[in-house]
């Protein structure tokens, strides 16, 4: 690199040490990589090191970085329009919507956009209040929907307590997690799905069902573990749910879009929720977007009755555009089938991972969403950092040598996650994982 290369990438890093914050960390020590182009499933650096981008971003970037199409239907649509107020209609802004009610199960086919997917999530839960009366809202202990006021309030890990005491009317109850029985240890997830699903039964009796509006759920666990749950469990919440008229709200923002080898998470459980939420993958985050998707009987409420919710930016023309051309590329280089298929090899894979390293307790993968689980005991299953890194720290040293050895990826506490963008190949797939596998020597060795 020449001598003004050099200058400028210091200028770049000196600017952002200056005057940037970062989220979710304390500022002192931040030390970023600074990335400066991306295609495909790479990332380069402003020094030129290239990376596999291993999580997309953080976990939006599913078609891969740089499609040509994506970005000609954006350069095409900014010459024509960017943007219009929420009251009045574009066409991209009401294609999009047909397009979502084309791939959404059952008749969730009315679309409400925000700018993205605690947004959606917070709008759910307005939406929830005003169909049914109620006030409660239900949400999972280990579930995140979003850092603003209401979605992390519902979310059920540390990232909720700095805003608390948080919105009234939130109230978090048990899903399955088969390694870490919630209710003893237990290794059936039939059965483990069974308990928590009838101790969910007794807390909504005790609550009064009348008195809940809606139960929001991941569908698969996101960034507490992709945790998945057994199909019988959904299904008997669906049921649940039904039986007191309580609205079942699905968070697709990571689990949709083709991430678990389906348009949507909900449809490995052969359900239909009442509300679909989601963002990230619609349009894989080149541009901001987000919705609310309401089944028929929601939307046939609020044709007499004003929903009141929205921002400015609600239904941006450039980025319904980019959403626009992202379904086209799901559907016409096959990423839902590829995530599908290649989630077959990706499961074997970490197997292998599983059976070669004592460090790692347990692996889960639906599509191409994956998670490796650290123990320092395989019997007991006791965790090797712990909750909330409460024994040690060990994601930020594994992070630094995946890093070194040209991978980025998401990991924290026990959990190392993998969701690369859905264009990926499997030899490309199989380099990822040779690279975490080396990394565990670090892991194996604090034993």
């Amino acid at each position: 690199m020449s001598a003004n290369g050099n200058s400028k990438m210091e200028s770049i890093r000196k600017m952002d040490r200056e005057h940037l914050v970062y989220s979710w960390k304390a500022q002192r020590g931040v030390n970023p990589v600074i990335m400066d182009r991306a295609e495909g499933i790479y990332q380069w650096d402003v020094d030129g090191k290239q990376y596999i981008d291993f999580a997309s971003g953080l976990l939006c970037v599913n078609i891969g970085h740089g499609n040509k199409h994506v970005l000609g239907a954006m350069k095409a649509q900014m010459d024509k329009l960017c943007y219009t107020g929420t009251m009045f209609g574009s066409e991209p802004k009401a294609e999009l919507a047909r397009m979502i009610s084309e791939v959404t199960p059952g008749d969730l086919d009315y679309v409400f956009f925000t700018n993205g997917g605690a947004e959606a999530v917070e709008n759910a839960i307005k939406a929830a209040r005003m169909y049914t009366g109620r006030h409660k809202i239900y949400s999972r202990w280990r579930g995140y929907h979003g850092a603003t006021a209401g979605a992390i309030t519902l979310t059920g890990d540390p990232r909720r307590w700095a805003a608390e005491p948080g919105i009234p009317g939130v109230v978090h109850y048990f899903g399955p997690y088969p390694y870490h029985d919630p209710f003893g240890t237990v290794d059936d997830p039939e059965e483990c799905g069974r308990r928590t699903l009838e101790v969910l039964r007794t807390q909504i009796m005790l609550d009064g069902p009348h008195t809940i509006a809606a139960i929001f759920l991941e569908p698969i666990v996101g960034t507490n573990g992709i945790i998945i749950p057994p199909k019988s469990y959904i299904q008997g919440l669906r049921k649940l749910c039904d039986e007191h008229g309580i609205l079942m709200v699905s968070d697709e923002v990571m689990a949709g879009w083709g991430r678990s080898g389906e348009w949507f998470g909900i449809n490995n459980f052969d359900v239909i929720p009442d509300i679909i939420t989601t963002a990230k993958g619609l349009t894989s985050a080149y541009v901001p977007l987000g919705a609310m998707i309401w089944s028929k009987k929601i939307w046939d409420h609020f044709q007499d009755h004003p929903f009141v919710g929205g921002l400015t930016y609600g239904g941006h023309a450039l980025a319904c555009a980019a959403g626009i051309a992202n379904i086209e590329v799901y559907k016409n280089d096959g990423l839902i089938d590829n995530s599908r298929v290649l989630g077959q090899h990706f499961s074997k894979k970490l197997q292998e991972v599983m059976d070669k390293h004592p460090s790692v307790g347990d692996v889960r993968n639906q599509g191409l969403w994956g998670c490796i689980e650290l123990t320092s005991d395989k019997e007991t299953h006791a965790p090797l950092a712990g909750f909330a890194d409460s024994k040690r720290n060990v994601a930020g040293e594994l992070l630094k040598r995946m890093a070194e050895m040209g991978l980025t990826t998401f990991a924290k506490w026990d959990y190392i996650f993998m969701a690369p963008p859905l264009c990926i190949d499997k030899d490309q797939l199989d380099e990822s994982v040779a690279i975490i596998d080396k990394a565990l020597e670090y892991t194996d060795s604090l034993l």
